[in-house]
């Protein structure tokens, strides 16, 4: 299915990169040049066109089809509002107006998402149960940051200060803690920031389907087994298939990614607990809904999607059924569902979708 997806993404890049170069071609300069040197107005704008889309390459390859991808989309609906506007008029404008809008268009919508992805708010659900909690309890939940594409270790530290400043209880790492490019460097200087944190019952980390990497080892300066070590020795509670008590009242499960065939069915994995207790279940990728209802888990917790990044990307997962919620609280059954858009985002930093954000949920008994 993904392979088909980004087999269309790449028919569709190419569509998009003749039709821009046709865009260009139809300024005035361009267009005079080719009265004489037709050959050479092609090549301008083919040019011109290249190094418009190639900027992205400042950033990463990625976001080079994400700048052309964007620039088709906005060229061709401003293509068709001048024609619409064209035809109402009944007379045809001398100026590549569309193509000067689409340009300025994407430029400032793909400025809004940067700044969407790299400033990082602070959201807030307050919760409520009938099983006896204490005094309440505040968590925070924080998911893919890919170290590497908008925070390095440096940045992510900043960020646990913020997150100090909110005074959690706990504190939930839901996976996507690295990436494939991730350097070693930074997953330690991040790995000590959350060791610093001071909490009543700790830092819990749970396994993303990208913490592993999908590459062999000798791709990053680290291993898996580097990434684990740097969790344990600053103190992190690494959950894989396991459940921890937090005090005397609550449960926190940390599951194995759907993509990790060890990963146990949750019926199973809660079997022997405490009903009594309240349960908090950490999985990465928000698609096992109806299952973690059913075994009565209180809350559970997930990241992967990013809220949806760029549009309509996170709608195509949610109608392919690749996950059952994109963002956002939902309440099935007993059960509470929270899927964070994420600390930052893969690969790719823009959000036009979403924000990123750190996660405040306050739990308190009713």
């Amino acid at each position: 299915m993904w392979l088909a997806i980004f087999g269309a993404i790449l028919l569709f890049a190419i569509a998009g990169a003749v039709y821009i170069v046709c865009g260009f071609h139809r300024f005035s300069p361009i267009k005079k040049l080719g009265e004489k040197h037709g050959f050479l107005a092609w090549l301008l704008s083919a040019v011109i066109a290249a190094a418009v889309c190639a900027s992205g390459m400042l950033i990463n390859g990625w976001s080079v089809a994400v700048i052309m991808i964007h620039l088709f989309i906005i060229w061709l609906v401003c293509d068709i509002i001048a024609a619409i506007v064209h035809k109402l008029r009944g007379k045809k404008s001398e100026h590549n107006i569309a193509g000067a809008a689409a340009l300025v268009i994407t430029a400032a919508y793909l400025a809004f998402g940067w700044y969407l992805a790299h400033r990082i708010v602070i959201t807030e659900y307050s919760l409520s149960t009938d099983k006896n909690i204490g005094d309440g309890l505040r968590v925070v939940l924080i998911a893919d940051s890919h170290l590497g594409t908008t925070l390095d270790g440096e940045g992510f530290a900043e960020q646990v200060g913020r997150i100090q400043a909110l005074e959690p209880d706990a504190v939930i790492v839901a996976g996507d803690f690295v990436d494939d490019g991730s350097k070693k460097a930074d997953m330690e200087r991040a790995c000590e920031a959350l060791g610093e944190l001071d909490t009543k019952y700790g830092v819990f980390f749970s396994l993303g389907n990208h913490d592993y990497g999908y590459y062999p080892d000798n791709m990053r300066d680290y291993t898996a087994d580097d990434l684990n070590r740097a969790l344990r020795e600053n103190g992190i509670r690494f959950l894989a298939d396991e459940t921890a008590s937090l005090g005397e009242h609550i449960y926190i499960t940390g599951r194995y990614d759907r993509s990790n065939e060890q990963r146990k069915p949750i019926a199973e994995l809660v079997s022997g607990l405490d009903k009594s207790r309240y349960d908090i279940v950490i999985d990465h990728q928000p698609n096992d809904y109806n299952a973690e209802a059913d075994a009565g888990a209180d809350l559970v917790v997930s990241g992967h999607t990013h809220g949806g990044p760029l549009i309509p990307a996170g709608q195509i997962g949610l109608l392919i059924g690749a996950n059952d919620s994109l963002y956002g609280h939902r309440h099935i059954k007993d059960t509470d569902f929270i899927v964070t858009s994420g600390i930052s985002t893969w690969a790719i930093p823009f959000k036009t979708g979403t924000r990123s954000e750190i996660v405040v949920i306050d739990v308190a008994n009713r």
